[in-house]
């Protein structure tokens, strides 16, 4: 368990007018409770500085508890509430030194977890060596996106070709709102994958090499979206696929999993493409590749292996100025 104490002028304060919404009332001690009750003078100081730092309107009134104890040594505890109309806001504890000068909060992060665990690669189509390799590599995806596919073609052939069997590698479906044939090619290559991971991994990787000629010159959607599921059909037909089937998951284009996949992401940040996760350490944005190479390491290490030795040449670069692609807005 890991715990940074913030001095409170570097806190970007928790408690905003959104953090403020009604709740059920909160039975909130003051400093006429107990024994760890604070001085009038005190609490003032502590409501002067709350408000000082954050934008509470006039109207709420500052409840602050009487001092309980921490695990931070030199600091005590309090719960600091809101009351407006009635109703109160859920406590948000602070820490105050034994000496009454200073107050501060703390974050504890719980390190307890195998970060790995962050996001699963289960029931996906998968590269590279077997579901319990050392390191799992999630990448979310849009295969529409330019970087995505500046990334695909010259990141994973080098990670596959330096760590083989130690990587696991699999796509989670982000297609983003600006990206208009994006959905449908996710929905296409799922239908493929959920019969064929090597039928799936052929059409990523022609659908991201050949991206800029969907819809022809024009740029139509009508015309990429007939390209796409000509392309799947074709895949299928190559995988022995049952026709009929893959051609009902086509004419379907049930987004449901890919929503889910996107929801999955937006839990874990992510708001741009192309996001990878190495054992659950976050990378988004096309990075060099080395720098890719040293996390792949480390993981390694943490799972009590030891990684391939350095490249004796240059390995090719990912392109580190390319900005990754946004959901509007961002």
């Amino acid at each position: 368990m890991q715990i940074a104490v913030k001095p409170f002028r570097t806190l970007i304060f928790a408690l905003t007018l959104a953090a403020l919404g009604c709740h059920a009332q909160t039975p909130t001690q003051t400093a006429a409770d107990g024994p760890g009750k604070l001085s009038p003078e005190l609490v003032r100081r502590v409501e002067v500085m709350i408000r000082s730092h954050a934008p509470i309107p006039a109207g709420y009134v500052i409840q602050v508890g009487p001092r309980t104890k921490s695990e931070v040594p030199g600091f005590d505890k309090i719960s600091v509430s809101f009351l407006s109309d009635g109703k109160s806001s859920k406590p948000t504890d602070f820490l105050i030194s034994t000496d009454g000068n200073t107050l501060a909060q703390f974050s504890k992060f719980d390190i307890s977890k195998d970060p790995k665990l962050l996001v699963s690669g289960d029931g996906r189509p998968a590269r590279g060596g077997p579901a319990n390799a050392p390191v799992l590599i999630v990448g979310f995806d849009d295969l529409e996106c330019p970087y995505c596919a500046k990334m695909h073609e010259q990141l994973f052939p080098a990670l596959t070709e330096r760590y083989k069997d130690q990587i696991h590698i699999v796509y989670r479906d982000f297609p983003l709102d600006q990206h208009p044939w994006a959905m449908r090619a996710a929905i296409d290559t799922n239908c493929v994958g959920a019969k064929s991971a090597t039928g799936y991994w052929n059409l990523v990787d022609y659908i991201h090499a050949h991206a800029a000629d969907l819809g022809g010159a024009e740029k139509s959607l009508a015309k990429a979206n007939e390209a796409l599921d000509t392309l799947t059909r074709d895949e299928g037909k190559k995988q022995n696929l049952d026709a009929d089937a893959l051609n009902a998951c086509i004419a379907k284009q049930d987004a449901t999993a890919i929503k889910e996949s996107i929801k999955l992401g937006e839990s874990l940040g992510v708001d741009s493409t192309p996001a990878l996760f190495i054992n659950g350490e976050k990378v988004e944005g096309a990075q060099p590749v080395e720098d890719v190479y040293r996390m792949i390491d480390s993981a390694l290490v943490a799972s009590g292996q030891t990684p391939p030795p350095p490249p004796t040449k240059t390995p090719i670069q990912a392109q580190p100025q390319t900005p990754p692609a946004t959901k509007p807005g961002n």
